[in-house]
């Protein structure tokens, strides 16, 4: 089950280790299907049992092939190293140019399109691989499958299959408790005006398969809330029959999940449509993963920074990439900390790589008086030095690659002059600016067009009630004459007016500082980071960490999972049970509290709301576990594009 102590990265990790292993040994997270020929598969089974490669091992030398999608799946979570233990040789996408490769299994992970399953044939027909293993990431619908049955058949090559299986693996955890579905413009495709019901069908579609292989590589059938209309209503009603479909079958994603862990209670997930709060997906940001998210453009796990030129202290004009996420101890312990903080940690962090080093050296530099009795002291401490130098050579890398992301942060906070936007917009949450506090920012020569939409944004969304059309005139004309684009800005208001926005305020935890301690300015400290270090910039920023803020999923997850509040507020989210009988209403929605939880945000999701929850899972009672996922991981630029193309729809 969930609870069993193993995250779902870890999981979809162990799936992807054995998809590349020939599937020798089953699991929850995939599906056989019966498409191997005649003696080398097991009827529905489809384990093969004989032929080239079909008993080989996992580190069997073989090639990859892969498609876009599958790539960005692996990325994160497996490296070239990682491939390479595998016994993978070769990978290659399959709409690239193949040369043939005898001798040598081929393992295909792919999507089912019409054109994958077409390229499959063709490369079998040809002889391109003489045994292919074909694992396809989200489950094959009956037609791909009597596709491919009747192209492989007709072309005589049915015979160079081993194995085929639904492997559930259509989403990516980028970290241990955070997936996306990597599906672009979801909240566009449910949001469009024009979109023809066959489109929004599609999309739809797209979000079930991701959202089943989340669910079944989690390892246990959820019950399902969601509030009620929109698109996660659509959403948890198609998941539902989904689901219900899936479990007739004899062998299914959950006929080996036997409660693992030891824990007979059911899993929850929770669906919400990203209108239900805006908020968190346009605000400036002052946590550390949200801020390279936003600043520096993460993406997969991995972001750039612009290379320093030491000789004139300016950019080279190359971007270094750097590898975050789990395994970076750094990544982990910091991603939900203020940025001050992180400053602060990143100095303190190299002192103590210093204090090691320097401890070391004390102990293997010089021998006693006597140098026959601490031959064997000196001896034990050089080889005690020996085996913690790896260790401190990968700190000290990690330590070096975070300084080096914080000092980028720390010119595009100081150049775009992020402070003062997160200051006014905390202001506007904590209901103490107003229009005349955004007209300030927004005329200042500092900050992209970009970072006074989102304010303006915040603003609109923030508002008690709808701002007047003269209000609305002064910042309008301010930005036009900036040249922005007021696309976004006027799909908001449109919402506005429609009542589609859900409770738009995020307030403070109890207990957390109030917004008015943000009149200190980083930026007179920006010029001391490079000689002096973090330590010294990281004081001067102490006074603008942003406050806690509870954000309107985190309190409707919590009153989920602690079932509380009214009956009247529970039923504002509708209840599902796959493995209920259809017509048939639980005893009572309000159950003992959940355990292990996962929210799903239909259009798009944020840093922010993901580390809210993971603060809230351990502030509830009992502890609970909180995953995390979307439709796709959106910066706050990329989801203002987004509202532009619906702005621009909308005329």
């Amino acid at each position: 089950m969930a609870s069993s102590g193993t995250s779902l990265r870890k999981r979809q990790i162990d799936a992807l280790v054995r998809l590349l292993s020939f599937n020798e040994s089953g699991g929850p997270s995939s599906t056989p299907l019966g498409l191997a020929s005649p003696g080398k598969g097991k009827g529905r089974g489809g384990a093969s049992s004989g032929g080239q490669g079909g008993g080989q091992s996992g580190s069997s030398y073989k090639v990859l092939v892969l498609d876009s999608f599958t790539r960005d799946v692996i990325t994160p979570l497996l490296r070239l190293n990682d491939l390479r233990k595998c016994g993978v040789t070769l990978y290659l996408l399959i709409d690239s140019e193949r040369q043939n490769v005898p001798d040598v299994p081929a393992v295909y992970f792919v999507r089912a399109t019409d054109v994958n399953v077409s390229r499959v044939t063709q490369d079998l027909a040809v002889g391109t691989y003489d045994v292919a293993h074909l694992n396809f990431c989200a489950p094959l619908s009956d037609k791909s499958l009597q596709d491919l049955a009747s192209g492989l058949t007709k072309q005589r090559c049915l015979g160079r299959v081993a194995k085929l299986f639904d492997q559930n693996l259509a989403f990516v955890a980028l970290e241990k408790d955070l997936f996306s579905l990597m599906i672009p413009k979801a909240y566009v495709a449910l949001n469009d005006p024009s979109a023809k019901d066959v489109e929004i069908e599609k999309a739809i579609g797209d979000i079930i398969d991701g959202l089943f292989c989340a669910i079944a590589t989690w390892g246990s059938v959820p019950i399902i809330r969601c509030q009620r209309g929109g698109a996660a209503e659509h959403v948890a009603r198609a998941l539902d029959g989904y689901i219900r479909k899936h479990l007739e079958q004899r062998s299914n994603a959950f006929s080996s999940s036997t409660m693992k862990g030891g824990s007979f209670q059911r899993p929850l997930l929770v669906l919400f449509d990203r209108n239900f709060d805006l908020t968190p997906q346009i605000q400036h940001c002052w946590t550390y993963h949200a801020m390279v998210h936003d600043v520096l453009g993460l993406k997969l796990g991995r972001t750039a920074v612009a290379s320093e030129n030491p000789a004139s202290g300016g950019s080279t004009g190359s971007k270094k990439s750097y590898d975050v996420g789990p395994g970076d101890f750094f990544w982990e312990e910091n991603g939900g900390r203020p940025f001050p903080k992180v400053a602060e940690e990143v100095e303190e962090q190299l002192n103590k790589y210093k204090k090691d080093m320097a401890a070391i050296n004390t102990h293997t530099s010089g021998a006693g008086e006597d140098e026959d009795d601490n031959l064997q002291a000196n001896t034990k401490n050089l080889m005690n030095a020996v085996s913690s130098l790896p260790e401190l050579t990968e700190r000290k890398r990690v330590i070096d690659k975070h300084t080096n992301i914080a000092t980028a942060l720390l010119k595009e906070i100081k150049d775009r002059q992020i402070d003062n936007f997160v200051a006014v917009e905390e202001e506007l949450f904590a209901g103490k600016a107003d229009k005349s506090a955004v007209l300030k920012v927004i005329t200042t020569p500092k900050g992209l067009l970009s970072d006074k939409l989102r304010l303006v944004a915040t603003w609109l969304l923030t508002c008690e009630t709808l701002p007047s059309a003269a209000d609305f005139e002064e910042i309008d004309q301010c930005l036009k004459g900036a040249g922005a684009d007021l696309e976004a800005l006027n799909y908001l208001k449109r919402l506005r007016n429609l009542s589609l926005t859900g409770a738009q305020r995020s307030f403070a935890m109890p207990g957390s500082a109030g917004s008015s301690g943000t009149q200190g300015n980083i930026l007179d400290f920006a010029d001391k980071f490079v000689s002096k270090g973090l330590d010294v910039m990281a004081k001067g920023m102490k006074n603008l960490m942003s406050q806690g803020q509870t954000f309107a999923v985190t309190r409707a997850v919590q009153a989920l999972v602690e079932s509380k509040g009214s009956g009247e507020e529970q039923e504002k989210y509708l209840y599902f049970d796959p493995k209920l009988p259809r017509g048939t209403s639980p005893a009572s929605s309000k159950s003992a509290a959940y355990r292990d939880v996962m929210v799903c945000i239909i259009g798009g999701g944020n840093y922010l709301e993901y580390h809210s929850l993971q603060e809230m899972s351990q502030r509830v009672q009992p502890k609970c576990n909180v995953v995390y996922g979307a439709t796709e991981m959106l910066a706050p630029c990329e989801f203002l594009q987004q509202l532009t193309e619906l702005g621009n729809k909308g005329k």
